[in-house]
């Protein structure tokens, strides 16, 4: 422990940092050199040589990762109803998910009861899925259907057996459940009798330790490690009122069918569960080393949440998570390959010390940090027998973008940064390399997260084009979106895709700095940027400090509830420090803007009991943990925002 312990302490290495601040301040005022810039970071060791041709040789990896397509959710473990709904949404309704939501394009549900016109609308959308994705022989359409009985597909190798109440099929690798009961008031009133379509959603899950909760201390890592417990163990259970009634959640059971041959089979009734580790910088007081000093956070996660998963390898579970005998951890926040070999080797620590197999512990790789997309093919090496995961996501990785380049000059505006060409890049590479070390089949490549719960509408429109760029699974912040997401695995074949994108582009548009060159913005412009980046901050850190809500629907701007985590705060406050460092704006105009955006958090909280006000408080921790944010942003350790944040919720706690 303490050999790791010393690694650990040093895996966030600021020297890099440094050397970097200095090479953009001795060129203050000059037109950025690229080649300069690009030779230089090889010469400090932030860009190291390549690999050389390689596969990745990660073995035993359930096929929800390896060759199946499917969305992907991510949970805060803290919350146990949240995690259970989560791995539950391995199968969704198709119905509930169209008939509730503005992916329906119909007039709105008339409240109190069934709507029967907008129920219809619903049948009429699902029937035309069906009829693209399990197509009838002879050009017959599922509209027209009279019974069960009547269904002869144009490809008949798409039916896989029969359920109690239903028929099941599948297509790119994806189940659909197609069930008949004339006894519900939507079968009774369909000529087929179909009550619904129940496709499956989430193949996976990943129960969050990290950005999406708030958990800064013993009490806060026991309830986490214990629900993953009752996860592992299937006994996790929650209740809740509902309706002036009491109900207990559970963890769902698997759904079994019989085949044309008569044979029973089961398919899994649950997503399968990743746990995401913290990262390598913070420590934890939840256990004290003989030194009186705090417990490296990542080390903690990685011996119990495995520990916990032992009972799954060893059969302990009342379901199951892994058949093939792994554990899944996904590792966040890691700066180039030389963090993601230490995780290599606790993992290998963590095996011998539960006597596991050597790469019984898989690893998802989070690229979200710049040298981590400059070196990604060495990354991967590190960790290239136990890697079923890579991922991209905009916000994190912006917010070390800005860190990195910080002394460099002011940032194009968060908006502009989405049509930059480094943000072009690194999404087009993560997926090229990925490719090329052979994840296609074994692992994971995966993309962000749809932050808008309430426009799936939208989310239909755009969301697949994850798929279109390669992405066998993309982030999706709620069971509904899940499902509806889903269908875009059905009209695209991810694995085909794949085979047909390009290499990997070069370095040069990945190390391209966005600076706002010449940039000419007016005073509403910069007010309206600064209002945006604060009250999306306070909306976010106000929940966080006084009530320990970690991920949530916050209102942003313009009322638009969107699903945050901590990496939010990470880019809105870097993007803050660093046009005050710059000049663009004032102290005077940040806690202007700060003012006028805490009375806007307050009315859009103001239906919350549990809410404080930030107007009136703005001594107490929830405010005061905001301007530290943007303060001392330029000296936090790559822009993180958790040492402020812990400091401040620990305070809170305290009284």
């Amino acid at each position: 422990m303490t050999e790791m312990t010393t690694r650990a302490g040093v895996a966030i290495d600021p020297r890099l940092a440094v050397l970097i601040d200095a090479w953009h301040m001795e060129r203050s005022g000059k037109p950025h050199d690229a080649e300069a810039y690009k030779a230089f970071l090889t010469e400090i060791g932030y860009l190291v040589p390549e690999p050389g041709e390689f596969q990745i040789g990660t073995q035993n990896v359930d096929p929800e990762i390896a060759t199946m397509a499917g969305p992907q959710l991510v949970v805060p473990i803290l919350n146990a109803r949240f995690l259970l709904n989560a791995a539950n949404a391995r199968w969704g309704s198709l119905y509930d998910a169209f008939y509730g939501t503005d992916a329906l394009d119909a007039p709105a549900p008339t409240p109190g009861g069934y709507d029967r016109a907008r129920g219809q609308a619903v049948i009429d959308r699902v029937r035309g899925f069906l009829d693209e994705t399990l197509p009838l022989a002879g050009g017959k359409s599922w509209v027209q259907l009279t019974s069960r009985d009547d269904i002869q597909l144009a490809d008949p190798a798409q039916y896989v057996g029969s359920t109690q109440k239903g028929l099941i099929f599948k297509n790119n690798g994806l189940h659909i459940e197609v069930v008949f009961d004339p006894s519900t008031q939507v079968g009774g009133d369909d000529k087929a009798g179909i009550a619904d379509v129940v496709i499956e959603s989430a193949l996976t899950t990943i129960a969050d330790c990290e950005d999406s909760v708030a958990a800064v201390d013993a009490e806060d890592k026991l309830l986490a490690y214990t629900n993953w417990l009752g996860i592992i163990r299937g006994d996790l259970a929650e209740s809740f009122d509902k309706g002036g009634k009491t109900l207990t959640r559970t963890l769902a059971g698997d759904k079994t069918y019989t085949a044309p041959d008569g044979a029973a089979h089961t398919l899994k009734g649950r997503s399968l569960m990743f746990v995401r580790n913290v990262g390598h910088l913070m420590t934890n007081p939840a256990i004290r080393l003989a030194d009186g000093s705090e417990i490296p956070e990542g080390i903690m996660d990685a011996v119990f949440t495995s520990a916990i998963s032992t009972l799954d390898v060893e059969g302990h579970g009342k379901f199951g998570n892994s058949r093939c005998g792994s554990i899944y951890i996904v590792k966040p926040k890691m700066h180039g390959p030389e963090e993601c070999l230490f995780t290599n080797d606790l993992f290998d620590a963590v095996e011998d010390l539960l006597k596991l197999p050597r790469y019984t512990i898989k690893v998802g790789v989070m690229d979200e940090e710049r040298r981590t997309s400059a070196n990604l093919a060495a990354c991967i090496h590190a960790v290239k027998n136990r890697i079923v995961f890579i991922n991209t996501g905009f916000l994190d990785r912006t917010g070390d973008e800005i860190h990195t380049s910080m002394r460099a000059g002011p940032m194009l505006r968060k908006g502009a940064m989405k049509g930059s060409e480094w943000l072009k890049s690194y999404e087009a590479r993560n997926v090229a390399i990925g490719l090329r070390h052979g994840l296609s089949g074994k692992a994971q490549i995966g993309k962000g997260m749809w932050a808008a719960p309430d426009l799936m509408g939208q989310m239909m429109v755009e969301k697949i084009g994850h798929l279109r760029a390669g992405a066998n699974t993309a982030w999706v912040p709620s069971p509904t979106a899940a499902t509806l997401h889903a269908l875009h695995y059905h009209q695209e074949d991810v694995f085909a895709v794949q085979k047909a994108l390009p290499e990997p582009m070069g370095l040069d548009a990945l190390l391209s700095i966005p600076l706002a060159q010449g940039a000419n913005w007016s005073t509403e412009e910069i007010r309206e940027e600064l209002d945006n980046n604060c009250q999306g901050l306070l909306g976010y850190v106000v929940r966080w400090i006084d009530q320990g809500v970690g991920c949530s629907k916050v209102p942003d701007i313009n009322d638009v509830g969107l699903m945050e985590d901590r990496a939010t705060l990470r880019i809105s406050s870097q993007h803050i420090a660093n046009w005050l460092l710059h000049g663009v704006i004032t102290e005077d105009q940040v806690m202007d803007s700060l003012a006028r955006m805490a009375a806007k958090v307050d009315a859009q909280n103001a239906g919350d009991p549990l809410y404080q006000p930030l107007t009136g408080n703005e001594g107490e921790a929830a405010f005061s943990a905001a301007k530290d944010l943007i303060s001392k942003g330029v000296e936090q350790p790559s822009g993180y925002t958790e040492p402020l944040l812990h400091a401040w919720r620990l305070r809170k706690k305290a009284g």
